[in-house]
């Protein structure tokens, strides 16, 4: 199958793991719905998701252990972020986040990003974040990784001119994936222009319990950022 075709639950696995605590589980209940986004409900200004003031809005791509995207709130209260995490556990870690940390500038999204991709407003987005998804590192899966030719487009229609779209992850097959078809993009530029630039981490990165996962079992991530062109 070629890869850019989506199929139902191509681009991640289970959704579910150990039962929630029961602390998490009632902020499942009480607090997610509010911080929901409905695709089919998108103000054409993305600013109105969120009951503060915000002059851009970015976008987060399977934030896991919530650990960069609450980092990121935190350090701009002025942008507004949306999150999407179709796996619940990492869900519920984003929402216990959020609560605990009073964050009036997160929304978040659990289930396919692509749904999401496909309703926001053109070039609505100020910068795109996908950080160490899952590589699917059999061959026969590779069609199942995130970054391939449709989600680029999917991705060039909603990000703004000039904005940014950040990649990191620890398997090189995925990093050399990722980069070739971003140099077949007519819609992506990368911006490095020495091997610092993607050695070094992503200025302001807090770092990632799979990140740190992988620098112990000997793996060191790289980090790209491409701009829309």
């Amino acid at each position: 199958m070629p890869d850019d075709v989506r199929y139902e639950g191509s681009f991640f696995g289970r959704r579910h793991g150990k039962a929630l605590r029961a602390g998490r589980a009632a902020l499942m209940t009480d607090v997610l719905p509010g911080l929901l986004v409905d695709p089919e409900a998108l103000p054409d200004d993305l600013a109105a998701l969120f009951p503060v003031l915000v002059r851009e809005v970015r976008l987060e791509i399977g934030f896991g252990g919530a650990e960069h995207l609450l980092h990121r709130a935190q350090e701009h209260p002025d942008v507004g972020f949306i999150g999407v995490e179709p796996f619940v556990d990492g869900l519920a870690k984003g929402v216990s986040g959020i609560d605990r940390l009073g964050l009036k500038n997160v929304r978040l999204f659990g289930d396919d990003a692509t749904l999401l991709l496909d309703r926001l407003p053109e070039s609505a987005i100020a910068g795109v974040d996908l950080l160490y998804p899952d590589p699917w590192p059999k061959t026969r899966h590779w069609k199942r990784r995130f970054v391939s030719d449709r989600n680029l487009t999917r991705l060039a229609r909603v990000l703004a001119p000039g904005s940014l779209f950040g990649f990191a992850s620890d398997i090189d097959t995925y990093v050399a994936w990722t980069l070739a078809h971003v140099a077949r993009s007519p819609d992506f530029v990368w911006t490095a222009e020495r091997a610092q630039d993607w050695k070094t981490p992503f200025a302001g990165w807090p770092g990632t319990r799979y990140e740190a996962k992988a620098i112990r079992e000997g793996r060191r991530g790289t980090y790209l950022t491409f701009m829309r062109v």
